[in-house]
Parts: structure tokens; C-alpha cells; sequence
């Protein structure tokens, strides 16, 4: 019987003990001496996050597929256990064996978001591992993954290695030559020389960067002549064949944020949203078979026990056989009080059709994401959604019963005016109109419209990669406009309006474009006690400005600055598929307020038709 990593009684003590033991159904455990490698996958947020997290499920079934490879599962230890873990000095240890990270051979960690960086930071010191890959000489490689390592410069001086792309691709032959090096004798160095050799793989210390008087990025270089000057992403293209499906995913002891069975359809986007990363770095849009999908579906119901699927996917409507795996699904739920999840939806007749089959929706809102108030800015961002299209969505669902609406929009967007910011009032007034045209006898009792604004990030690969941000105050007074239009509204009474805090806007900005000198704050604010910034009750961003004070390092450098389309990017040396030609013609674009068409209705040369596979090659032999 395994021992537990931490005692019965600090386990009454702390919050949710069910997140540190382990033991779930479908958890695997082997006998770590019949291994030959131990893999620690972390994802550095808490368990019910964590658990959610498609990509890290699939790793983990994966890896534990070979006979010599264990992969065990970690999580960020909430603030209480975390004090109580240093206090007491107790060794951050994986679930599944209970045992030490610091035993392990790889410690994987998931980057999903940049509000997570101080938490990698917690688990490498909890693990009793160095903060600095240049000081660690013996333990776990540290290696990262996820959309965040797209740009892995703010945290290059934590890892050793990083994965760019999909991590079905390489991992075997990354585990295969960790083996080949440790029987032929080989040193911790040169097996990350083999590594960096393997496509989608970027070992960090074998590069370096040099600085112009400004600031700015002069070269980005590697160190020595055996390693690569451009990584390229890798990615699964036939999804028939070398999709990895989950068989037995594994079911947590609590409710985790997606407590359900999660269904990839497919994967990249076809609609090509200016502001929108994943879909560009996730390029081309492949698609799962369906009869794949619906043996998926039904294995995973069976070993789960999950009263829930969601189909998981960018854009779930664009999917060429969602109406025939949603009748699928609707059979084989009937009668055994399972619901379908369809998120991702483009509102209209099809899609309300279909919810309104598959689950109890008129107790629960719709959700719109217009994105932008006026039709000149969603033309703007690419959005490819009118306001004709948004109303007729609107008054099919409120036809169909519904009377509560959610409405995503951003604030901050390029080129965007105050008519622009008083537009998103308007919209929602003409969607609260669009209700009250029905026959108060046929209405379902009162309208009720919730607005929600986040600011503006620009992300790297995107074609707003190069454009500015705002100070914080300058946030404030957007979002004022915004909530004093809604008061002059006629309807005002049925319309909600929220929006985020900018001060993590702006943090969420410096992180994601930095560079590696980004490293120095990283580390001091999470000395200074900077952890779980993601969540608004940690968030301390008086911490992170002293950071910046004590490092010299100046934040409006990388957030309020517009980049010349000729500046030499952090994140230049990675190839994403999508070329910089292609960005910097859509960011032209965006200026010009002309819209691209979708993949489906014609391609724009965005460079991913090199992969021979996808939506790029639909329909041809």
C-alpha cells in the first residue's frame, strides 16, 4: 500500500486534502523499478485547473502507453499547503507514487497561460530543484510545453528544454535518446545536446541574445555550430493515424473546473481572428474522422462514469460532421442522464437546434463573443461576424425561450475609437430591443443581458504582435465609457456590465512579448511572495512593481511600445507555421479595416499549406 507524502493529520488541516493523495480511478501506477524513465507532468495551477487540461491528458495516457516510461501527475500545492510545505520542509512529491519530484527523470511543466509563471517558479523551490537551469547539475530536466512556450523567453533562464508544438510528435524520440545517452554514459550536457537536435526541441542555454542601445533585440543566435538557428513547431496532421485518443482518462476524487468526458474534434481554426493566437500558432484546422470520434466517445463514457461530454475545439460549428456525431450523441445519451456540452458554438438556427436537444438550456444563458462594438473594428480584428448575424442569433434563441445572454467583448483593440467602446452599449440595447419585439405573452419573463469586457493583449504570432497596449488608468476610462452608456440606455435596467482589472492585463502584456531579461522580475517578484497570480485573491501587483523598480527593467518598454514590423522579435528564431510576410500583410489589413475571408472560402497563403495536410487540402488527392 503506498505511503502517503503527507501525514493524516496535515491532510484534516488544509483545504481539499483529495487534491494531494492520488489514487483516482484510472490512475496509472507501475512499478517504478521496471521503468526506465519517470516523467513528472505538472501543470502549475491547482488540481481542479489542472485536471482540466486536455493537452496534459493526453501526454499523460501517452507516455504511459510504453512499457518504460511512468508519467505521474503534479499540481501546484494551494497557499495553505504551500506555507506548510515550507515550514515543515516537506519535498514537492507527484501523485501518483508519492515520491519526490527530485527522483524523477523529466519534470514537465504546462505552460497554458502567463499568470502562471510565479507558480512555476514554486513548484522548481518546493521541489528542492535550483530556480536557474545553469545551476541545476543533477535531477529532473525540466522541460516546457503549451501555447505559452511559443514565446519561452521570459522564462528561458527556468528550463532546460522546450517543446514547440503538439506533444504526440516528438516525445518518443526525446525519451529514447535520454536512454541511449544515459547507457552509452553520456553527461546531463550531452544529452541536451541530442535533444536540441530534434525537431520542436529549444535548449536555451545554447543560444544567446544581444541588446541595441534602446532596448530593443539586435541577434538571436545560437552558441554552438551543432544545433539548429530555427526551431520549427511540430504537429499531428493525419489525426486518423497518429492522433492520440484517450482511452481511460482519469476521474478526480472533486470537482474539477471541466468535470466531464472532453471530446477533441479537431484541432486549429478556420476563421483567422487577428487577435486571436491559438488560432494562428495551432494552424492548419485538421479534423478528427467522426466514426473515430464516436468510438472515442463511447469507450471513455464507459471508463469514466461521467454524466457530461463536451466537444472541445476552437470553433465547434465550423466541424464538416457536427450535425452527425451530435445525433450520435443524443443516442447514445438517451436514457441515461448524459448531457453534451457544446461550447465553442457560432450562434444560428443550426446551433440553437441542437442545444436546445442535447441539454436543458432555457434554465442557462447563451453566449455571444462579438469582440468588438461596431462593425468597422470587427472588421478590424477579422472577426467575420455582422451585427445582422448577432441579431438574428438573438431573436432565433429568445423565439426559442431563452431570455438571458452573455456578451464577450475587448477593450484596448487597435485603432479603436470612443464610438467604437459606446458601440458595445448599443449592441447590447439592440439585442435587449430584439426581445422586447416579442408578444409579451409569448416572452419567457424578463431579459436579462450580461456584458463583459476584458482589455486587449497582443500575443505573439498574431498579426497585433507588433502593436501597443495602454496604462492602466487609460483601461479604467475605456470601461467607464462602456458602463456610463449603458446607464443612458433605455433598457439599462436589463443589461449587466463587468470587466476585468487591467493591472493583470498589463502584466499578462509584459509577459507574454518579453525577452529574457523578463527573467530578473519573474524571480524577484516571486521572492518577494508574488504566487497564484492568475487568481484575483493572490494577486498582488504591488509586488511585481517593486520587482520592476529594484531590476531597472521598464514595463512600458514592452507593453505601451508599437513595434516596427522590421524589429527583430524575442520569438523570431521560432517557425509557427505562419509566416511574418503573412502577419504583417493581415496587420496592413487590420489598419485598412478589410476582412479576410475563412480558410474554407479561401486561402490567404498564411505559409501552413507546407504541413501537405488539413483544411489547406480538403478535397484533393
Amino acid at each position: 500500500m503506498r505511503k502517503l507524502a503527507l501525514s493524516d493529520e496535515l491532510l484534516m488541516q488544509i483545504d481539499k486534502a483529495a487534491r494531494y493523495i492520488g489514487g483516482e480511478v484510472n490512475a496509472v501506477v507501475k512499478d517504478k523499478d521496471a521503468v526506465d524513465i519517470r516523467f513528472c507532468m505538472c501543470f502549475p495551477d491547482v488540481y481542479e485547473i489542472g485536471m482540466s487540461n486536455l493537452g496534459m491528458m493526453i501526454l499523460y495516457d501517452q507516455f504511459n502507453e510504453r512499457e518504460d516510461v511512468w508519467c505521474e501527475r503534479l499540481f501546484s500545492p494551494w497557499l495553505d499547503l504551500d506555507k506548510v510545505m515550507r515550514e515543515q520542509k516537506i519535498p514537492l512529491f507527484a501523485l501518483e507514487s508519492q515520491d519526490p519530484v527530485r527522483d524523477f527523470d523529466f519534470l514537465g511543466i504546462t505552460l497554458g497561460y502567463e499568470m502562471c509563471y510565479t507558480n512555476v517558479l514554486q513548484v522548481l523551490e518546493l521541489s528542492g530543484l535550483p530556480l536557474r537551469s545553469i545551476d541545476r547539475t543533477e535531477g529532473p530536466l525540466v522541460i516546457g510545453g503549451g501555447a505559452c512556450a511559443y514565446n519561452p523567453e521570459p522564462l528561458a533562464a527556468f528550463f532546460d528544454l522546450f517543446y514547440i508544438g503538439e506533444g504526440e510528435t516528438v516525445y518518443d524520440a526525446l525519451f529514447d535518446a535520454y536512454k541511449e545517452n544515459r547507457e552509452n554514459g553520456g553527461t546531463r550536457e550531452d544529452f541536451l545536446i541530442k535533444a536540441a537536435n530534434i525537431p520542436g526541441i529549444y535548449v536555451p542555454r545554447f543560444y544567446k541574445a544581444a541588446y541595441n542601445e534602446d532596448g530593443t533585440l539586435a541577434s538571436f543566435e545560437p552558441v554552438r555550430d551543432d544545433v539548429p538557428s530555427v526551431i520549427e513547431k511540430q504537429l499531428v496532421i493525419d489525426m486518423a493515424k497518429d492522433y492520440h485518443a484517450i482511452k481511460k482518462p482519469v476521474v478526480p476524487f472533486i470537482k474539477a473546473t471541466q468535470d466531464r468526458v472532453t471530446l477533441e474534434i479537431q484541432r486549429g481554426c478556420i476563421r483567422g481572428c487577428r487577435f486571436c493566437q491559438a488560432g494562428m500558432i495551432y494552424r492548419p484546422t485538421r479534423e478528427r474522422p467522426v466514426e473515430d470520434l464516436k468510438a472515442s466517445a463511447h469507450e471513455m463514457l464507459q471508463t469514466t462514469g461521467h454524466e457530461e461530454i463536451s466537444l472541445s475545439s476552437l470553433s465547434s460549428s465550423d466541424y464538416s460532421h457536427l450535425k452527425e456525431l451530435v445525433d450520435f450523441l443524443i443516442e447514445e445519451a438517451e436514457g441515461k442522464a448524459i448531457n453534451i456540452s457544446l461550447p465553442s458554438l457560432r450562434i444560428d438556427a443550426f446551433a440553437l437546434d441542437v442545444m436546445s436537444k442535447v441539454q436543458d438550456v432555457k434554465k442557462s444563458s447563451l453566449t455571444f463573443a462579438p469582440e468588438a462594438g461596431t462593425q468597422r473594428l470587427r472588421d478590424v480584428i477579422n472577426k467575420g461576424l455582422t451585427e445582422e448575424v448577432i441579431l438574428k442569433g438573438a431573436s432565433e434563441a429568445f423565439h426559442g425561450g431563452w431570455n438571458r445572454v452573455k456578451l464577450y467583448f475587448m477593450l484596448g483593440l487597435p485603432t479603436e475609437t470612443e464610438e467604437d467602446m459606446k458601440g458595445i452599449a448599443h449592441l447590447a440595447e439592440k439585442i435587449a430591443e430584439t426581445y422586447y419585439d416579442i408578444p409579451k405573452d409569448q416572452r419567457n419573463g424578463k431579459v436579462q443581458i450580461n456584458v463583459s469586457t476584458s482589455f486587449f493583449v497582443p500575443k505573439p504570432f498574431t498579426p497585433f504582435q507588433w502593436c501597443g497596449m495602454f496604462r492602466e488608468q487609460d483601461f479604467i476610462e475605456k470601461a467607464k465609457v462602456v458602463k456610463n452608456e449603458i446607464r443612458s440606455m433605455l433598457n439599462q435596467k436589463s443589461i449587466k456590465y463587468s470587466w476585468h482589472e487591467p493591472d493583470v492585463t498589463i502584466l499578462e502584456g509584459f509577459l507574454a512579448r518579453g525577452d529574457r531579461r523578463c527573467a530578473d522580475v519573474i524571480e524577484l517578484a516571486y521572492k518577494k511572495g508574488a504566487l497564484y497570480d492568475a487568481w484575483s485573491e493572490s494577486f498582488h501587483y504591488d509586488l511585481w512593481k517593486e520587482a520592476f523598480a529594484e531590476t531597472g527593467i521598464d514595463i512600458d518598454f514592452y507593453t505601451l511600445r508599437e513595434r516596427s514590423t522590421d524589429e527583430l522579435l524575442p520569438w523570431d528564431f521560432i517557425d509557427a507555421g505562419v509566416t511574418k510576410e503573412f502577419l504583417v500583410r493581415e496587420w496592413n489589413n487590420a489598419k485598412q479595416e478589410t476582412v479576410t475571408p475563412n480558410c474554407r472560402a479561401r486561402c490567404s497563403g498564411c505559409g501552413v499549406r507546407k504541413y501537405k495536410g488539413g483544411v489547406c487540402y480538403e478535397g484533393k488527392d
